[in-house]
């Protein structure tokens, strides 16, 4: 998750940034005291939810939401004010939330979670992975263009592992099943990896894609999956199975013998 905060007053600034970069799963805080290198900044880059306080000299709040709105529809706002004064007016933006300053950590923190799962909602709807039959990835209805087939191989795997982590050396193990793990291949792993990351930026879906110290996974939450639906117990999908989990792939089939015993206690 990206956090950007922008206040003109540069002791809150700090505060709020101290503050976020301490929340879970936050990645990057940008803090920014004028409008201008904010939106520059935007250029380049995206952001998930903007704190954004509403009295400002150059653009007030408010007017910096609407044109934030307008480049980065997608960027969940969190307003924080002196005063309730702009309450109503805040929220015929709708925005995401209104805090009165000064804001505790545990304020700013209940605020993000709900923008989040807010954003996330929204961000879940316009992903789609189908695992029935061949594996593809939608965004708006677009079929994801991999272009290394190891590196949609590998986020299949990814996907079948449901949110569970996993190592580069494990899931080459898997990709390249009797090849040696040595620095040639460890270097082609570092190549499908980076290939992956790479095409999910240029859709835009870069988030449902985690990599720390070494160990991989997707996020379950951050995108629909008819797997996912089906181990749900949603009673369309379980009866829409006809029989073909992931095709393409051996080592799908672990996966596919237990969803036949699933389909089977129906």
């Amino acid at each position: 998750m990206k956090i950007l905060c922008i206040d003109n007053e540069e002791k809150t600034l700090k505060e709020t940034v101290a503050i976020c970069r301490k929340l879970p799963r936050v990645k990057t805080v940008k803090g920014f005291t004028a409008p201008n290198d904010m939106f520059a900044w935007l250029e380049e880059n995206t952001a998930d939810i903007a704190l954004i306080a509403i009295n400002m000299p150059e653009l007030d709040g408010l007017e910096l939401a609407q044109e934030l709105r307008s480049r980065k529809p997608d960027t969940s706002i969190v307003f924080l004010a002196d005063s309730a004064d702009y309450a109503v007016d805040a929220f015929a933006l709708h925005v995401s939330g209104y805090l009165v300053k000064p804001v505790s950590a545990s304020e700013v923190a209940r605020e993000v979670m709900f923008a989040e799962s807010s954003e996330a909602e929204s961000f879940r709807k316009h992903v789609f992975v189908h695992t029935f039959g061949e594996f593809d990835v939608e965004v708006n209805g677009d079929t994801v263009a991999f272009s290394r087939a190891r590196a949609r191989e590998l986020m299949a795997y990814l996907v079948d592992r449901q949110g569970r982590s996993v190592s580069r050396a494990n899931a080459f193990s898997v990709l390249w099943e009797d090849e040696f793990y040595d620095r040639p291949m460890q270097k082609q792993m570092d190549v499908v990896v980076r290939s992956l990351r790479d095409t999910l930026r240029n859709y835009g879906i870069e988030e449902i894609f985690e990599l720390k110290r070494g160990m991989m996974r997707i996020i379950p939450d951050r995108f629909e999956c008819d797997l996912y639906r089906f181990f749900d117990g949603d009673v369309e999908t379980v009866n829409s199975y006809r029989g073909e989990y992931m095709s393409a792939y051996s080592w799908a089939s672990m996966t596919e013998s237990y969803m036949e015993r699933i389909v089977g206690n129906y």
